[in-house]
C-alpha cells in the first residue's frame, strides 16, 4: 500500500484529501500520475495538464522518482506568494 495525500486546491477539486492504494511493486511518479488520470477528466487535468508538484516521503520528487510499497506520496499545486 501507498498513502496518497492531496493538498490545497487539489483537495477541493478532486474531492479527496487522502487515500490508500495497493502497490505490490515499485512504480514511478509518472506512472502513478498516468494511473490516477484514468479516473476521469478532472483527475487528468489536475495531474497531467498542470504543474502539480509531488513529494515522496516529504522529499520533492520528479517524474522518474521511484515509489515503493509503504511510501507516502503528496500532490499539491505550485505555491505563489505575494
Amino acid at each position: 500500500m501507498i498513502e496518497l495525500k492531496y493538498f490545497a486546491s487539489l483537495r477541493d477539486i478532486l474531492s479527496c484529501d487522502s487515500e490508500q492504494l495497493p502497490l505490490e511493486s515499485m512504480t514511478t511518479v509518472a506512472k502513478l500520475r498516468q494511473e490516477l488520470a484514468k479516473r476521469g477528466e478532472t483527475w487528468e487535468a489536475q495531474l497531467l495538464g498542470k504543474q502539480t508538484l509531488v513529494a515522496v516521503n516529504q522529499q520533492m520528487a520528479t517524474a522518474d522518482t521511484e515509489i515503493c510499497p509503504g511510501d507516502e506520496v503528496a500532490f499539491f499545486p505550485p505555491v505563489t506568494g505575494g
